[in-house]
């Protein structure tokens, strides 16, 4: 089947018997331009099936009211609620998103990088990738003076905004959270630590048993690349087939962390009283398996908002990308059945 053509302005012009100029100005609300034609464009404008070119409008101005997001994986539920906040504010905003992700792999978000600055977006939101090390690729918009938001793994060095959570406080609190219930093995699930909420919440978990007078011992700690399901499995068999398994253990992230309950049971561990599990981010599925996981919360949604804000205030006042700039939003822990140990402990003195 041939291809219809597309309607142009100039069509528009030749059918209403307007200069493509009126025409242009009418199908923006432009004042100049009477509300009766301004009607009869538009009404003509639908009826041919008129669409505007944004692409070509972008070229014109050199910018676009494209907001860019870049993420690792766009299944994961924190990333879907953090997309929904953008998308949100953007839309209040009369902005559009673009969305690409690199399944954690640094060549893609290199290639999605260099997409993104060609549909010249206005701005920028990105959850780094595992894999990303070095943020050389970010430059371009820098130089071309479009705002980068770093939202959730941000990089240590290069000046933007940054929207973000105390995942050492969060951390540190979660650790503490199964002190207080009683275990005396505490393991942790590590992601990359080259990214910081991964290297912060290890840090938090090492500084709450620091200061409880717990022995660190290494091999309680491990570092999983993707914090997958699989990944999850593998090494809670690990940990329960040590001589000495642990009692409890904060990971950080719930997938992992319900992995861990999953493989206990096969194994036949009872949760919590044979081993206590703290995860985070308050996915859904924390309150879906049974016992229901103890948590981290994580206010994707929010950030999101913040990050389109940051990005339209930023183009609004003109400001220049050279700006470092921290928003930190408060978590909490959320308690489930899976760490309750005293109460447990509680109901067995009383039978």
């Amino acid at each position: 089947m041939k291809k219809k053509k597309e309607v142009t302005i100039y069509d528009l012009a030749k059918e209403l018997k307007y200069s493509p100029s009126t025409i242009s100005r009418a199908l923006n609300n432009h004042k100049s331009i009477s509300q009766k034609a301004t009607k009869e464009i538009q009404k003509v404008a639908k009826e041919l099936g008129y669409r505007p070119n944004s692409i070509a409008a972008s070229l014109r101005n050199n910018k676009s009211k494209t907001i860019g997001i870049m993420i690792a994986r766009i299944n994961r539920p924190f990333i879907a609620s953090l997309i929904s906040g953008v998308e949100e504010a953007a839309r209040k905003a009369g902005h559009n998103v673009i969305i690409s992700q690199s399944n954690d792999k640094y060549e893609n978000e290199i290639n999605n990088a260099k997409a993104l600055y060609d549909s010249r977006i206005c701005g920028l939101i990105v959850s780094l990738g595992m894999e990303t090390k070095d943020t050389g690729h970010f430059k371009q918009f820098v130089d071309q003076n479009i705002p980068i938001v770093f939202v959730d793994r941000v990089p240590d060095a290069f000046n933007s905004y940054r929207v973000i959570i105390d995942n050492y406080a969060a951390g540190y609190r979660a650790t503490r959270h199964l002190i207080d219930e009683g275990c005396k093995r505490i393991a942790h699930f590590a992601g990359a630590q080259h990214l910081n909420v991964y290297n912060l919440r290890k840090k938090g978990y090492l500084d709450a048993l620091r200061e409880h007078n717990f022995e660190i011992d290494e091999d309680l700690i491990i570092d999983l690349n993707t914090m997958s399901f699989e990944e999850g499995e593998e090494a809670t068999y690990k940990l329960l087939d040590m001589e000495n398994p642990p009692d409890g253990l904060f990971s950080s992230n719930d997938t992992a962390a319900v992995s861990a309950i999953l493989t206990a049971r096969k194994k036949g561990v009872k949760v919590p009283d044979e081993l206590a599990v703290i995860g985070f981010n308050d996915d859904p599925i924390a309150s879906i398996v049974e016992p229901a996981l103890s948590t981290v919360s994580h206010p994707a949604m929010k950030m999101g908002e913040i990050c389109t804000q940051r990005i339209l205030e930023h183009s609004s006042k003109n400001l220049d990308t050279n700006i470092s700039e921290i928003t930190m939003l408060d978590t909490e822990i959320i308690v489930r059945n899976s760490s309750k140990k005293k109460k447990l402990e509680t109901i067995l003195e009383a039978e």
